[in-house]
Protein backbone atom coordinates (compact mmCIF):
# COMPACT_ATOMS: atom_id res chain seq x y z
CA UNK A 1 0.00 0.00 0.00
CA UNK A 2 3.32 2.28 0.87
CA UNK A 3 4.26 2.23 -2.76
CA UNK A 4 1.04 3.09 -4.02
CA UNK A 5 0.72 6.22 -2.12
CA UNK A 6 3.84 7.32 -2.37
CA UNK A 7 3.83 6.77 -6.49
CA UNK A 8 0.39 8.61 -6.43
CA UNK A 9 1.95 11.39 -4.45
CA UNK A 10 5.01 11.75 -6.37
CA UNK A 11 2.33 12.37 -9.35
CA UNK A 12 0.42 14.50 -7.44
CA UNK A 13 3.76 16.75 -6.94
CA UNK A 14 4.87 16.96 -10.13
CA UNK A 15 1.31 18.07 -11.49
CA UNK A 16 1.20 20.81 -8.90
CA UNK A 17 4.89 21.62 -10.47
CA UNK A 18 3.88 21.93 -14.05
CA UNK A 19 0.73 23.99 -12.66
CA UNK A 20 3.15 26.71 -11.68
CA UNK A 21 4.42 26.45 -15.28
CA UNK A 22 7.05 29.52 -15.90
CA UNK A 23 6.11 33.31 -15.10
CA UNK A 24 3.06 34.37 -17.39
CA UNK A 25 2.15 31.00 -18.70
CA UNK A 26 -1.34 31.01 -19.99
CA UNK A 27 -2.23 26.87 -20.30
CA UNK A 28 -2.80 25.56 -16.93
CA UNK A 29 -2.10 21.88 -16.54
CA UNK A 30 -4.99 19.10 -16.36
CA UNK A 31 -6.47 18.69 -12.83
CA UNK A 32 -6.30 15.23 -11.77
CA UNK A 33 -8.68 13.97 -8.98
CA UNK A 34 -7.96 12.59 -5.76
CA UNK A 35 -7.97 9.15 -5.02
CA UNK A 36 -11.28 8.07 -3.44
CA UNK A 37 -12.96 10.84 -5.28
CA UNK A 38 -16.63 9.95 -6.96
CA UNK A 39 -17.63 11.11 -10.37
CA UNK A 40 -20.47 10.64 -12.21
CA UNK A 41 -20.88 12.02 -15.69
CA UNK A 42 -23.78 13.01 -17.87
CA UNK A 43 -25.72 11.28 -20.61
CA UNK A 44 -26.69 13.65 -23.55
CA UNK A 45 -30.47 13.29 -21.51
CA UNK A 46 -28.94 14.69 -18.51
CA UNK A 47 -29.04 11.26 -16.62
CA UNK A 48 -26.47 9.96 -14.48
CA UNK A 49 -23.78 7.57 -15.68
CA UNK A 50 -22.15 4.99 -14.05
CA UNK A 51 -21.11 6.12 -10.78
CA UNK A 52 -17.36 5.82 -10.54
CA UNK A 53 -14.24 6.25 -7.76
CA UNK A 54 -10.70 7.38 -8.49
CA UNK A 55 -8.05 4.70 -8.18
CA UNK A 56 -4.39 6.38 -7.55
CA UNK A 57 -1.64 5.27 -9.45
CA UNK A 58 0.81 2.68 -8.16
CA UNK A 59 2.87 -0.58 -8.29
CA UNK A 60 1.98 -3.76 -7.02
CA UNK A 61 2.92 -7.39 -7.23
CA UNK A 62 0.19 -9.60 -9.92
CA UNK A 63 -0.96 -12.99 -9.62
CA UNK A 64 -0.38 -15.77 -6.75
CA UNK A 65 1.45 -14.10 -4.21
CA UNK A 66 1.41 -16.57 -1.12
CA UNK A 67 2.04 -19.69 -3.53
CA UNK A 68 -0.77 -22.20 -4.09
CA UNK A 69 -3.14 -20.90 -7.21
CA UNK A 70 -3.56 -22.24 -10.14
CA UNK A 71 -0.57 -21.92 -13.32
CA UNK A 72 -1.76 -19.59 -14.85
CA UNK A 73 -1.30 -16.71 -11.89
CA UNK A 74 2.10 -17.26 -12.26
CA UNK A 75 4.77 -16.02 -12.28
CA UNK A 76 4.28 -13.37 -9.90
CA UNK A 77 5.35 -9.93 -11.24
CA UNK A 78 6.05 -6.72 -10.29
CA UNK A 79 3.86 -3.95 -12.30
CA UNK A 80 3.17 -0.66 -12.72
CA UNK A 81 0.16 1.84 -12.96
CA UNK A 82 1.77 4.85 -13.79
CA UNK A 83 -1.39 7.29 -14.20
CA UNK A 84 -4.41 7.24 -11.73
CA UNK A 85 -8.21 6.13 -13.14
CA UNK A 86 -11.62 6.12 -12.21
CA UNK A 87 -13.21 2.47 -11.81
CA UNK A 88 -16.95 1.43 -11.78
CA UNK A 89 -18.06 1.33 -7.93
CA UNK A 90 -20.50 -1.17 -8.94
CA UNK A 91 -20.59 -3.72 -11.59
CA UNK A 92 -22.87 -2.19 -14.25
CA UNK A 93 -26.40 -2.64 -13.59
CA UNK A 94 -29.29 -4.16 -15.37
CA UNK A 95 -31.20 -0.48 -14.98
CA UNK A 96 -27.85 1.13 -16.62
CA UNK A 97 -27.70 -1.71 -19.42
CA UNK A 98 -30.95 -1.80 -20.25
CA UNK A 99 -31.46 2.48 -20.49
CA UNK A 100 -28.50 1.15 -23.49
CA UNK A 101 -30.45 -1.40 -24.67
CA UNK A 102 -32.95 1.14 -24.98
CA UNK A 103 -31.20 3.85 -26.90
CA UNK A 104 -29.29 1.53 -29.30
CA UNK A 105 -32.15 -1.16 -29.99
CA UNK A 106 -30.47 -3.98 -28.80
CA UNK A 107 -31.89 -7.14 -27.03
CA UNK A 108 -31.98 -6.61 -23.31
CA UNK A 109 -30.10 -9.80 -21.84
CA UNK A 110 -32.08 -12.39 -19.42
CA UNK A 111 -32.00 -11.41 -15.85
CA UNK A 112 -31.87 -15.35 -15.13
CA UNK A 113 -31.18 -18.69 -15.96
CA UNK A 114 -32.76 -19.44 -19.01
CA UNK A 115 -35.28 -22.41 -18.01
CA UNK A 116 -38.17 -22.14 -15.36
CA UNK A 117 -38.04 -22.40 -12.14
CA UNK A 118 -34.97 -20.18 -12.44
CA UNK A 119 -35.76 -16.57 -14.34
CA UNK A 120 -36.31 -13.35 -13.38
CA UNK A 121 -34.57 -13.01 -10.53
CA UNK A 122 -35.20 -9.01 -11.11
CA UNK A 123 -33.14 -6.49 -12.89
CA UNK A 124 -32.49 -2.80 -11.47
CA UNK A 125 -30.14 -3.04 -8.99
CA UNK A 126 -28.70 -6.44 -9.84
CA UNK A 127 -25.75 -6.59 -11.90
CA UNK A 128 -26.28 -7.15 -15.54
CA UNK A 129 -25.63 -10.70 -16.95
CA UNK A 130 -25.91 -12.81 -19.75
CA UNK A 131 -23.55 -10.19 -21.22
CA UNK A 132 -21.22 -10.98 -24.20
CA UNK A 133 -17.48 -9.33 -24.32
CA UNK A 134 -18.93 -7.63 -26.95
CA UNK A 135 -21.74 -6.20 -25.66
CA UNK A 136 -19.75 -4.85 -22.51
CA UNK A 137 -17.61 -3.19 -25.15
CA UNK A 138 -20.36 -1.40 -27.43
CA UNK A 139 -21.44 -0.46 -23.78
CA UNK A 140 -18.38 1.69 -22.79
CA UNK A 141 -18.30 2.84 -26.47
CA UNK A 142 -22.02 3.81 -26.38
CA UNK A 143 -20.89 5.94 -22.75
CA UNK A 144 -17.82 7.33 -24.38
CA UNK A 145 -20.25 8.11 -26.96
CA UNK A 146 -22.89 9.85 -24.93
CA UNK A 147 -20.23 11.73 -22.08
CA UNK A 148 -17.47 12.81 -24.10
CA UNK A 149 -15.03 10.55 -21.88
CA UNK A 150 -13.04 7.93 -22.26
CA UNK A 151 -15.06 4.51 -21.68
CA UNK A 152 -13.36 1.05 -21.96
CA UNK A 153 -13.03 -2.55 -20.16
CA UNK A 154 -9.73 -2.52 -17.94
CA UNK A 155 -7.18 -4.33 -18.76
CA UNK A 156 -6.60 -7.25 -16.34
CA UNK A 157 -3.69 -5.88 -14.46
CA UNK A 158 -5.90 -2.33 -13.84
CA UNK A 159 -8.76 -4.99 -12.84
CA UNK A 160 -6.16 -6.77 -10.22
CA UNK A 161 -4.68 -4.02 -8.92
CA UNK A 162 -8.19 -1.94 -8.32
CA UNK A 163 -9.90 -5.51 -7.01
CA UNK A 164 -6.65 -5.49 -4.54
CA UNK A 165 -7.75 -2.38 -2.94
CA UNK A 166 -3.61 -2.30 -2.24
CA UNK A 167 -4.04 -5.01 -0.05
CA UNK A 168 -1.30 -7.85 -0.42
CA UNK A 169 -3.59 -11.26 0.79
CA UNK A 170 -5.65 -13.88 -1.06
CA UNK A 171 -8.89 -11.72 -0.40
CA UNK A 172 -8.40 -7.76 0.21
CA UNK A 173 -10.12 -8.05 3.30
CA UNK A 174 -7.66 -10.87 4.85
CA UNK A 175 -6.15 -14.20 4.34
CA UNK A 176 -9.37 -16.60 4.31
CA UNK A 177 -12.88 -16.16 2.76
CA UNK A 178 -14.41 -15.24 6.10
CA UNK A 179 -18.00 -15.26 6.57
CA UNK A 180 -20.82 -13.09 4.27
CA UNK A 181 -18.40 -10.36 3.04
CA UNK A 182 -19.00 -12.20 -0.79
CA UNK A 183 -21.53 -14.17 -2.93
CA UNK A 184 -19.85 -17.09 -3.62
CA UNK A 185 -20.81 -20.79 -3.43
CA UNK A 186 -19.60 -21.25 0.19
CA UNK A 187 -18.93 -17.55 1.48
CA UNK A 188 -22.03 -17.49 3.97
CA UNK A 189 -24.63 -15.13 1.99
CA UNK A 190 -28.53 -15.48 1.30
CA UNK A 191 -27.87 -15.33 -2.28
CA UNK A 192 -24.47 -18.28 -2.26
CA UNK A 193 -24.90 -20.28 -5.50
CA UNK A 194 -28.81 -19.39 -6.24
CA UNK A 195 -28.50 -16.18 -8.05
CA UNK A 196 -26.93 -12.79 -8.33
CA UNK A 197 -27.27 -10.14 -5.25
CA UNK A 198 -27.80 -6.53 -5.58
CA UNK A 199 -24.98 -4.39 -6.04
CA UNK A 200 -23.24 -2.94 -3.25
CA UNK A 201 -24.69 -5.00 -0.17
CA UNK A 202 -20.99 -6.23 0.75
CA UNK A 203 -18.38 -3.93 2.36
CA UNK A 204 -16.04 -1.72 -0.65
CA UNK A 205 -12.12 -2.95 -0.67
CA UNK A 206 -10.24 0.05 0.47
CA UNK A 207 -10.29 1.50 -2.85
CA UNK A 208 -14.50 1.96 -2.25
CA UNK A 209 -15.20 -0.55 -4.81
CA UNK A 210 -18.00 -2.70 -4.12
CA UNK A 211 -18.44 -6.70 -5.37
CA UNK A 212 -15.01 -7.25 -6.76
CA UNK A 213 -15.30 -10.67 -5.34
CA UNK A 214 -18.16 -12.94 -6.14
CA UNK A 215 -21.46 -12.05 -7.58
CA UNK A 216 -20.43 -11.78 -10.93
CA UNK A 217 -17.22 -12.42 -13.48
CA UNK A 218 -16.13 -9.52 -15.24
CA UNK A 219 -14.98 -9.39 -18.69
CA UNK A 220 -11.62 -7.61 -18.99
CA UNK A 221 -9.85 -6.58 -22.08
CA UNK A 222 -7.08 -8.94 -22.76
CA UNK A 223 -6.84 -12.07 -24.88
CA UNK A 224 -6.65 -15.24 -22.63
CA UNK A 225 -2.65 -16.89 -22.06
CA UNK A 226 -2.15 -19.68 -19.86
CA UNK A 227 0.16 -17.98 -17.47
CA UNK A 228 1.84 -14.98 -16.82
CA UNK A 229 5.03 -15.42 -18.89
CA UNK A 230 6.19 -12.37 -21.18
CA UNK A 231 3.06 -10.68 -19.59
CA UNK A 232 3.11 -7.11 -19.84
CA UNK A 233 4.54 -4.66 -16.74
CA UNK A 234 2.84 -1.26 -17.32
CA UNK A 235 -0.37 -2.70 -16.84
CA UNK A 236 -1.76 -2.25 -20.37
CA UNK A 237 -4.35 -5.06 -21.86
CA UNK A 238 -2.12 -7.79 -22.96
CA UNK A 239 -4.02 -8.83 -26.50
CA UNK A 240 -2.65 -10.81 -29.15
CA UNK A 241 -1.76 -15.22 -29.49
CA UNK A 242 -3.77 -17.95 -30.80
CA UNK A 243 -6.29 -17.92 -28.42
CA UNK A 244 -9.26 -15.60 -28.70
CA UNK A 245 -10.93 -15.78 -25.25
CA UNK A 246 -11.09 -12.92 -23.23
CA UNK A 247 -10.29 -12.63 -19.34
CA UNK A 248 -12.91 -12.76 -16.84
CA UNK A 249 -12.08 -11.65 -13.31
CA UNK A 250 -13.35 -12.03 -9.51
CA UNK A 251 -15.93 -15.29 -9.22
CA UNK A 252 -19.49 -15.24 -9.50
CA UNK A 253 -22.59 -16.43 -6.77
CA UNK A 254 -21.76 -19.93 -8.40
CA UNK A 255 -17.91 -19.81 -7.68
CA UNK A 256 -15.90 -21.82 -4.82
CA UNK A 257 -13.99 -19.26 -2.47
CA UNK A 258 -10.42 -19.86 -3.95
CA UNK A 259 -11.90 -18.36 -7.30
CA UNK A 260 -13.22 -15.04 -5.79
CA UNK A 261 -9.56 -14.10 -4.70
CA UNK A 262 -8.24 -11.50 -6.06
CA UNK A 263 -5.58 -13.08 -8.61
CA UNK A 264 -8.14 -15.69 -9.69
CA UNK A 265 -8.49 -15.96 -13.36
CA UNK A 266 -11.31 -16.82 -15.59
CA UNK A 267 -12.17 -17.15 -19.40
CA UNK A 268 -14.80 -17.40 -22.09
CA UNK A 269 -15.18 -17.04 -26.07
CA UNK A 270 -16.11 -12.87 -26.46
CA UNK A 271 -19.45 -14.16 -27.69
CA UNK A 272 -20.39 -16.13 -24.64
CA UNK A 273 -23.44 -15.29 -22.37
CA UNK A 274 -23.97 -16.85 -19.47
CA UNK A 275 -25.56 -16.27 -16.05
CA UNK A 276 -22.90 -15.79 -14.15
CA UNK A 277 -20.92 -13.26 -16.41
CA UNK A 278 -21.12 -9.80 -16.29
CA UNK A 279 -18.63 -6.69 -16.22
CA UNK A 280 -17.32 -3.35 -14.53
CA UNK A 281 -16.19 -0.21 -16.46
CA UNK A 282 -13.04 1.54 -16.55
CA UNK A 283 -12.97 5.90 -17.25
CA UNK A 284 -9.43 7.22 -18.35
CA UNK A 285 -8.66 10.81 -16.55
Amino acid sequence: MRSILVLYCLMVLLSSSAACGTAGSAVPAATVPLAGTTLRDRLKDGSPGPEMVVIPAGQFRMGAIFGGGDPDEKPVHQVTIARPFAMGKFEVTFAEFDRFCDATKREKPKDGRRWFPFSNWGRESRPAMNVTWDDAVAYTQWLSAQTGQRYRLPSEAEWEFAARGGADTPYWWGGTAGENRANCKGCGSQWDNKKTAPVGLFPPNHFLLHDTAGNVWEWCHDTWHENYEGAPADGKAWVGGDDSRRVQRGGSFGSKPRYIRSSARGRGAPDGRYVYLGFRVLREL
